[in-house]
């Protein structure tokens, strides 16, 4: 029996069940993973296969895809408890809403068997009408943490989004690598800008558990280090992911700071701006 080390970091956003989606392929993959996971801090573990909300309609296909899953997963676990006993490795499901009403019902699909469910939109494009979408999923009693919201089209330009999700009562994950630009330039900002509004709840890895792929956790920590984030770091990567395996609801995160170069520029615009109007009242 594995005693959870609430000390240590919690991931809740990979796809480390092999051969069942788009993430690691075999179980070779997944212990080495595992192992990777282990070097920067990580010991617990929510892995989230993918699934399509449209398939929880159907309930021949759903049960399918969930014994499926549930094979590989068990087998992992087995593999993982052998060569990695400190690791606790956990299940859910990444869901992608490609329908308004999903039925989450099956604890096999949520976080742990929790209240929480892990979800994404269509092809990284926000459709039409997700706050509503979102207020349901709360009102059949789940909570839904919307996965990586700086990497959909059009956030640069949609300020207000991520804070009508949480109104929505929805909470925020930020996949490390955006914070070091693994998804380009425009998806960095904004998942800055929603560390700064104090907006984000969890940073994950979304780690696909293959080799050519890096987990970016300690590029992330080290970029949030130097803004003297320490605190936002324990909260989004330890106290809050801790709480999903308790059922609980997130503690609030600090704000991140701007970055120094931005609050030197604005100091000295302010700077400018005052000296002009003692030259005016002069």
């Amino acid at each position: 029996m594995i005693i959870a080390d609430t000390t240590s970091l919690v991931d809740i956003h990979s796809h480390l069940v092999p051969g069942v989606d788009d993430g690691a392929r075999h179980m070779a993959g997944v212990l080495n993973s595992i192992e990777r996971m282990t070097h920067v801090g990580i010991r617990r573990v929510i892995t989230t296969p993918h699934i399509q909300g449209s398939l929880t309609l159907n309930p021949v296909k759903l049960e399918e895809r969930l014994s499926q899953v549930t094979e590989a997963w068990t087998e992992a676990s087995v593999a993982i408890s052998d060569e990695f006993p400190e690791v606790e490795y956990r299940r859910g499901h990444e869901v992608l809403i490609d329908v308004p009403e999903p039925d989450l019902s099956d604890a096999r699909i949520r976080m742990a068997g929790t209240s929480f469910v892990l979800i994404e939109w269509p092809r990284l494009h926000v459709p039409p009408g997700t706050p509503r979408v979102l207020r349901w999923i709360r009102a059949q009693g789940y909570r839904p943490i919307v996965a990586h919201p700086e990497r959909y089209t059009g956030m640069l330009h949609t300020p207000d989004l991520p804070m009508e999700w949480q109104a929505a009562g929805a909470f925020l994950q930020i996949n490390y690598g955006s914070l070091v630009g693994r998804y380009g330039a425009e998806a960095q900002t904004v998942a800055f800008r929603i560390l700064e509004s104090g907006l984000a709840d969890y940073l994950a890895s979304d780690f696909h558990g293959q080799s050519a792929l890096k987990i970016y956790k300690s590029e992330a920590w080290a970029a949030l280090h130097e803004r003297g984030a320490d605190e936002v770091l324990d909260t989004v990567c330890r106290i809050n992911p801790s709480r999903i395996l308790d059922d609980l609801e997130p503690l609030g995160v600090p704000a991140l700071a701007p970055a120094p170069r931005l609050l030197a520029r604005l100091r000295g615009m302010i700077g400018s701006r005052s000296r002009s109007f003692e030259g005016r009242a002069g």
